[in-house]
């Protein structure tokens, strides 16, 4: 078996991801064909290797890592299990424990060993800052292809989802708590308190104000990624019999500000709560 690594498909995430496998000497394939300007540009700035189709990817990846957005993460499965790979397959997408466990299914179907992964932080471009978490069979195994570089690689225990269910938590707080502060922050602008409600805080909670211009920069041009991604994590809430509500508003959320997708010039604060109070 070939001991290249496929990925699928480098976006921000992936090609760095792919970037900091290379630096452990891996040979690190991906298949343009039918993938835009941006992402091949992407891929060669991260020194990945073309190989064109998805057919040949597969053929010569011993390991394939998926980092898409979360709905596309079983249609991809489906991609790579319709052409029979063999290899190791990382799901390292944010999607809910259910969801990682179907694709399991889809690719272990296809023939393929499945590690469940999860990835918290930037885009790794400097060490310290991101962390994969995986688990499963073979997990181990997956982590020391990223014994040096950038990218800190975790194992949790052999149970398939406990990586996902990691990430969901995590992002359940970061970004879902970043959606009710731009929430706030456009209901106050509604109501013609914003100025006074920044006040308060610079009197009993001095961060939020920072927080939110933060969320407004961190977020807009992403906004995109993360409707699916709240969710997975309202699914994974109701999935142990909590409430999802929250996090299905956080999508909402998200949605009303994906139209800045890949805006070279984030809004203004007060541009985002326009369009949040619409």
């Amino acid at each position: 078996m070939t001991t290249a690594i496929g990925v699928l498909h480098p976006g921000e995430m992936g090609a760095a991801v792919a970037a900091a496998a290379r630096l452990n000497g891996a040979r690190v394939v991906w298949a343009s064909a039918g993938r835009g300007d941006a992402t091949r540009a992407r891929a060669a700035a991260a020194g990945l290797e073309d190989v064109g189709p998805l057919e040949r990817l597969v053929a010569e990846s011993g390991l394939i890592l998926s980092i898409c957005p979360p709905a596309a993460a079983a249609d991809v499965a489906r991609e790579v299990a319709g052409l029979r790979f063999r290899g190791v397959y990382v799901d390292a997408n944010a999607v809910a424990p259910d969801t990682t466990l179907l694709v399991g299914d889809i690719v272990s179907g296809g023939g393929a060993a499945f590690v469940d992964g999860g990835i918290i932080g930037p885009p790794p471009h400097g060490p310290g800052t991101t962390r994969l978490y995986l688990s499963g069979l073979g997990a181990a195994d997956v982590a020391a292809r990223f014994a040096r570089g950038p990218l800190t690689a975790i194992t949790l225990d052999q149970r398939i989802g406990a990586a996902s269910a990691l990430k969901m938590a995590y992002a359940g707080w970061n970004k879902g708590s970043q959606a009710l502060l731009l929430a706030i922050r456009a209901l106050a602008a509604r109501e013609g308190v914003d100025e006074a409600l920044v006040r308060e805080w610079a009197l009993s909670m001095p961060d939020l104000a920072k927080r939110t211009e933060q969320a407004v920069a961190g977020n807009t041009k992403k906004a995109w990624r993360f409707i699916g991604e709240m969710r997975e994590i309202a699914s994974t809430f109701a999935s142990v019999g909590l409430p999802e509500g929250f996090h299905e508003a956080a999508a909402e959320i998200f949605e009303r500000m994906a139209h800045w997708k890949d805006t070279p010039t984030p809004p203004t604060l007060a541009e985002v709560q326009k369009a949040l109070a619409r």
